[in-house]
């Protein structure tokens, strides 16, 4: 993970790809919104962290040093983390339960049994509509 910011934005993007990264993700360093941007415009925050996924073989010094190498300089401030490897798609089905909305409403992923089977349940699983339904905005 990179601490970066906006200008430095694109040429991180394109060296950490260069190097290998297997998924590169900007993410809000603090908790500053971004609302309503101008067409044609994809702002990023003022303080960004890039984040990075690489295979679990990589050689963090040389990949460091390569990315050093690429941009034409020292590194910002970084942080380096192995993340076990776990079964990725069950870890993230684990986060979604069925949700009741009203009295007999029940919005219910796919993979769990129905909590109320004589209320109406709607099978439907997490992002497949409009969202996975956990934000205000996305919730019924």
């Amino acid at each position: 993970r990179l601490a970066i910011t906006p200008e430095q934005a694109e040429t991180y993007e394109d060296a950490l790809l260069e190097v290998g990264a297997v998924s590169v993700t900007f993410m809000d360093a603090e908790d500053q919104p971004i609302f309503e941007p101008d067409l044609g415009t994809t702002p990023l925050w003022s303080r960004t962290h890039l984040l990075a996924l690489f295979e679990a073989d990589t050689d963090e010094t040389a990949l460091l040093a390569h990315l050093a190498l690429l941009t034409g300089g020292d590194l910002p401030e970084h942080h380096v983390e192995e993340i076990a490897d776990q079964d990725w798609e069950r870890s993230w089905m684990d986060n979604f339960q069925p949700m009741r909305f009203g009295r007999r409403l029940w919005i219910v992923p796919s993979w769990h049994a129905a909590p109320e089977p004589d209320a109406v349940n709607l099978l439907l699983d997490p992002g497949l509509a409009f969202g996975t339904g956990t934000h205000p905005t996305t919730a019924l």
